[in-house]
This record gives structure tokens, C-alpha cells and sequence, in this order.
């Protein structure tokens, strides 16, 4: 019988996991727990806020460095460019003992990445599960449990309420959690969210000048909004930075209806992520 091992990736490796015991690191507000790791790091995670995780972002390092605040335990998630998997403990500790810790490739949970096993001297192929696709549905979905924001970026109009929550950066692209709130006495029926970059042109005759942009993944966008109901939703677009003369415009726009909002993002936002 043909044997299929499946290296399942990213926010939770249930089945790699449920029968290690994980190791505890300790970290405090104070001082900066530094983790060496055997390949640089693509990916870095904590479950709760309390915990803070920092690494190159643009360009790939072997380390990383972790603080902690005052709370209850959690857990950070890492990704190396190879598709290694290291999964930890966080506990907040005032006094530490340990500051440097040295990961061993050994250590690893597992592998994001698809593996091919030797069964009887046949080489026999996992299904491939490891694309685009798939991780964007998996960060997507995680970023909707945060409640982190990168600030007050909203838009309102009869009752209709359109807020951009948080602006994250991760590998290549920029991924926006998007609200909308209802709040009206009647249902809204969405026609379309369009995402745009405008240029402020300059000069003695001043214009503006828009460039649609289309995302690479739209994560739980949703057809009806029901009064009283809320929807959050992600966008994923390819990472971009702008100039203090262009800023990015999202258009709600309302089926057989008039309710429209223009919400205006500025430059900053874009290019200062989470």
C-alpha cells in the first residue's frame, strides 16, 4: 500500500505537533531574547500581542529577537527559507536565565514543503498543497484572529462604515484587513471593492490621476452585509511604496443602490506596515 506523508505548513501544524512536547522560551520587556536559527528566517509568528517577534523582513537573517510583556503564555511560530517549521512556548519571565538560544536543524516540527518518501523502492509523490493559494488562505485567516491596528483609517456614510483595521507586510506582498459595518436598517448588497492607486499631478493645472489595481487574493469578501452585521475581509496586493504625492483608494460601491464610499489611505500607512 502506497504510503503518503504530508508536511502541513504554516499557522497550525496540528498533526506534526499533537505528540511533541514543546519547548519553552523565556522573554521580558527588559532585555532582548535573541534565537539563532540553522537557515535565515522567512517567517515569524506570535499568538498573542504581549509577545513581539522581530526579524529582517527584507532581507532574509539567520536571527531574530523576541520581547515579552506581562500575560499569559503563548506560542511563536518560524519559518526558514528552507520550509523548516520551529514551534515554541513563550512565557513571560522577569528574571531571565537564558538570552541566546543556538536552534538545532533537529528540532524542527516539520516542513511547510510537500516531501517525497521511498516506499519499496518507488519514489511516491505527495499531493501539492504548498502553493500560493493555500498560504495566502492560511495567513489570511490568521490575521483575521488579530486585533492588532495600524491606526484610525475610516470611512462613513449612512450608516455604512469602511475602515482599513491593519496593513501587514509579509514575504512579498502587503495583505489589508478591510471592515465593514452595517449599521443602517437595511441590508447592503456589495457590487464591488476596487483598490486604486491616485496621483496627485502637480503643476499649475493640479489633477488627479487613478490607476486601478488588481489583488492577487481576496480572502472572505462578502456579496451581502446584512443591517446590523459586520464583515471583515483581506486583501492581498503585491508589496508596493509610495511617494508623498500618491496614495492608495478603496471604493465601496453598492448594488442597485447609493451608498458609495471613497476611503483614502495615506502614503504612510502603505509604506510603515506591521
Amino acid at each position: 500500500m502506497k504510503t503518503y506523508i504530508l508536511s502541513l505548513l504554516l499557522i497550525c501544524p496540528i498533526f506534526i505537533t499533537a505528540q511533541q512536547t514543546l519547548d519553552t522560551i523565556y522573554a521580558n520587556d527588559q532585555k532582548n531574547v535573541a534565537l539563532f536559527f540553522p537557515e535565515p528566517i522567512r517567517q515569524g509568528i506570535t499568538g498573542s500581542e504581549n509577545f513581539v517577534f522581530t526579524y529582517n523582513r527584507e532581507k532574509e537573517q539567520y536571527f531574530g529577537l523576541l520581547q515579552a510583556k506581562p500575560g499569559k503564555e503563548s506560542n511563536l511560530l518560524v519559518i526558514n527559507r528552507n520550509g523548516a517549521i520551529f514551534s515554541y512556548i513563550v512565557c513571560y519571565r522577569e528574571q531571565l536565565e537564558k538570552l541566546n538560544y543556538f536552534i538545532p536543524m533537529d528540532s524542527s516540527i516539520g516542513n511547510e514543503r510537500p516531501v517525497f518518501i521511498e516506499n519499496e523502492g518507488q519514489l511516491n509523490p505527495v499531493r501539492e498543497i504548498g502553493n500560493r493559494t493555500y498560504y495566502y488562505q492560511k495567513f489570511c485567516s490568521y490575521l483575521l484572529t488579530r486585533k492588532h491596528r495600524i491606526g484610525r483609517i475610516k470611512k462613513r456614510s449612512e450608516g455604512i462604515v469602511l475602515s482599513i483595521e491593519n496593513i501587514v507586510f509579509d514575504r512579498e506582498e502587503l495583505y489589508f484587513v478591510i471592515r465593514i459595518e452595517n449599521k443602517s436598517t437595511l441590508d447592503y448588497d456589495l457590487n464591488f471593492l476596487n483598490f486604486s492607486v491616485e496621483t496627485r499631478q502637480k503643476g499649475r493645472k493640479k489633477s488627479l490621476q487613478s490607476l486601478h489595481q488588481e489583488p492577487l487574493f481576496v480572502h472572505d469578501r462578502p456579496s451581502k452585509i446584512a443591517e446590523g452585521e459586520t464583515s471583515r475581509l483581506v486583501y492581498v496586493m503585491p508589496k508596493f511604496s509610495l511617494s508623498d504625492d500618491r496614495r492608495v483608494i478603496l471604493e465601496l460601491n453598492e448594488n442597485n443602490g447609493e451608498r458609495n464610499l471613497k476611503l483614502k489611505v495615506s502614503h504612510n500607512f502603505i509604506n510603515n506596515p506591521n
